[in-house]
């Protein structure tokens, strides 16, 4: 597996990557695979490809402050990223592995495996929660989320480190669909950060994940492509 460690100057270009490199290893003949990692130095909401921009979102207060809403390619729900968000994205090719070929295997295998790699750095009460979440002590540090296509699955997720949860607040309501853990508490009350530092996140998933020689060949010319004609229109973000 090759690591591409690399955060663009937009959301929209972050996002349009994503999606870029399965399209890229798709369209390929080979079988490499890539861990990507990347952190946002400004703030933006992301709802998963189907979600309900009116319903899980206070569109108003977005506008207000200037907060991007944006539709990534992934599902699952709605999330507030930032500073202090680190994200990470593996580009796994499913035919590999049997557990890959199906969502549920997928997400249990993925996360059972970022849980390891983490655990000598967190220590104990770190688990796996709902369909897709990480929390350690019952309180959410990670979401996650798929994009699959014919021969490679992308599976995303974020983890928080440092970030201002009480963000959450004023730009997402309560989900209206909510894992049974969370037991209708608050963001402040469900969500943690991890407080460590981000190199130490991304050194664990590396060494779990045997990444160690760079990507290079970063698909430019396609997530220009990507941001400008679908991740930076209004047509895609709010659809829904």
């Amino acid at each position: 597996m090759k690591v591409l460690d690399l955060t663009l100057p937009t959301p929209e270009q972050n996002l349009a990557c994503e999606e870029a490199l399965i399209l890229g290893c798709e369209d390929l003949s080979d079988d490499e695979e890539i861990l990507r990692f990347w952190e946002s130095p400004d703030c933006f909401v992301v709802v998963g490809c189907s979600g309900k921009i009116r319903s899980e979102i206070d569109f108003a207060s977005c506008q207000a402050d200037r907060i991007p809403v944006l539709r990534r390619c992934s599902g699952g729900g709605t999330v507030l990223q930032g500073p202090g968000c680190l994200n990470y994205s593996l580009i796994l090719r499913i035919d590999r592995r049997d557990f890959l070929r199906g969502i549920a295997q997928t997400n249990a295998f993925v996360l059972e495996s970022v849980k390891q790699a983490l655990a000598p750095l967190i220590g104990p009460g770190i688990a796996i929660r709902g369909s897709s979440d990480l929390a350690l002590h019952n309180k959410k540090f990670s979401g996650n989320a798929q994009y699959r296509k014919r021969r490679f699955v992308l599976f995303h997720g974020t983890l928080l480190l440092h970030f201002d949860i009480s963000l959450l607040e004023k730009f997402l309501p309560a989900p209206p669909k909510q894992p049974a853990y969370r037991q209708n508490r608050t963001h402040e009350e469900f969500l943690t950060n991890l407080n460590l530092p981000p190199h130490k996140i991304k050194a664990a998933l590396r060494q779990s994940w045997s990444a160690e020689e760079a990507f290079k060949n970063i698909p430019l010319e396609a997530i220009e492509r990507l941001a400008r004609e679908k991740y930076s229109r209004d047509e895609w973000n709010l659809k829904f």
